[in-house]
């Protein structure tokens, strides 16, 4: 784990006798040279970070940290399997982007398991090589980072770069005296977090495991919402993702596919957040929130993706039925309205080659577009010939369609005449 030694140095006032150094270094030394690790490449989940409980309102919660050795990014998916009542039961979660060298937490439900002795089956991963630029997030280690009395733990974080970062969060590893324990984020709502700008954060264990938690560590920070949910919608499937303190499940739209329901959950004895993050199907959608029926105050706004997102405070040790108003109905276009933008930027010299081209990425990433011999290619390597314009331009004025302009660069790249 990257930063356990910094994590270490603040609490190491939880080490002041030589017992209990002596009992934590042999603890260590044991989980690294005897306890086996999940490897797919290298990326894996060590299995002392690996484990199931039954969380505070007794549903049973799996979680792990995911370790990315490899010199490349990647995305990773990582699909989890218990055996309950003698039925194998699985889920899958495709995780955000991980840097080279970087690790990130991971936490999936089972609220379906009936049993009370579920057996939870290794990991499995896969995952798909990316780019991705480092996330200029910082925690800061000084005598802010406190951990508390209660068992939660609360710090500050900067933007160490240059850019404005929309919807950042933090994760960590929460650990008891010899074994992990939880995996958790902050609870706070960040819209943006500004060049240079120090934001306050707190993180809250799961109720169920707070009188044994020791220390923190693996702060990993993301800059996207990280849970996928798919439901039915009018007659297709309707992705998208949220991020939140928060559980929430059981996502349904209604027959018209105008207003989705979910059932949601916290846990938690202060308030926490929730940002929904939904693809537009016209751009002119107006949403309305209800808990339980009762109208909320949330935020609806667009990102620089175009992408919704609709974000509320959510109460303390709550729990109740979601619904969510205003989607128009069917599904969203194939491609997004942003990726027609940049290309009617591209066509009049607004943005490079290389801008317009991470559109294009996006479309692969995202499965739209499939070429089996595709390879990996770094940014400054993508190559797109000046005369596909003509072709971007037809686009953005519909004189073709989405699919003439998706089997021309799926025929372009398999000639290698569009490198990406």
């Amino acid at each position: 784990m990257r930063n356990q030694l910094l994590d270490l140095k603040i609490f190491s006032t939880l080490f002041r006798s030589s017992e209990s150094k002596i009992l934590f270094l042999f603890v260590l030394l044991f989980l690294i040279l005897v306890v086996p690790q999940v490897a797919y490449a290298n990326v894996y989940v060590p299995l002392h970070e690996y484990l199931g409980y039954f969380d505070s309102t007794g549903i049973y919660t799996v979680v792990g940290n995911v370790k990315n050795e490899n010199h490349f990014a990647i995305i990773p998916t990582i699909t989890v399997s218990v055996i309950d009542d003698y039925k194998t039961m699985s889920k899958t979660i495709k995780h955000v982007p991980l840097g080279a060298g970087k690790e990130i937490p991971f936490k999936i439900k089972f609220p379906e398991l009936i049993s009370n002795t579920p057996i939870l089956m290794n990991p499995e991963i896969i995952f798909d090589k990316t780019i991705k630029n480092e996330i200029p997030i910082q925690v800061l280690y000084d005598k802010t980072l406190i951990k508390h009395s209660d068992g939660h733990i609360s710090g500050r974080i900067q933007n160490t770069g240059e850019k404005t970062i929309y919807y950042p969060k933090i994760y960590a590893v929460v650990h008891g005296y010899e074994l992990v324990l939880d995996i958790t984020q902050n609870i706070e709502f960040i819209e943006k977090i500004e060049p240079e700008e120090i934001v306050e954060f707190s993180m809250y264990p799961d109720p169920s495991i707070t009188a044994d938690v020791f220390y923190y560590s693996c702060f990993a920070p993301v800059d996207t919402t990280v849970i996928p949910v798919t439901a039915k919608k009018n007659g297709g499937e309707f992705d998208f993702r949220y991020d939140s303190g928060a559980w929430y499940s059981a996502a349904e739209f209604s027959n018209d596919g105008t207003t989705l329901t979910m059932r949601g959950y916290n846990s938690y004895p202060l308030q926490t957040y929730a940002n929904f993050e939904f693809p537009p199907i016209t751009g002119k959608e107006k949403f309305d929130v209800t808990i339980n029926d009762k109208p909320i105050e949330f935020i609806q706004s667009v990102d620089e993706m175009d992408q919704w997102h609709v974000a509320f405070i959510v109460e303390p040790h709550s729990q109740g039925i979601l619904k969510i108003t205003g989607f128009e109905k069917g599904l969203p276009p194939e491609i997004p309205q942003w990726i027609k933008i940049n290309a009617k930027w591209w066509i009049s010299d607004q943005i490079s080659d290389s801008e317009f081209m991470k559109g294009i990425d996006f479309l692969f990433k995202k499965g739209t577009i499939f070429v089996a011999d595709k390879q990996f290619i770094v940014e400054s390597d993508w190559y797109i010939p000046s005369w596909f314009k003509t072709t971007a331009l037809w686009w953005s004025e519909e004189k073709i369609s989405d699919d003439d302009l998706l089997n021309a660069i799926e025929n372009l790249v398999k000639q290698k005449i569009i490198v990406i």
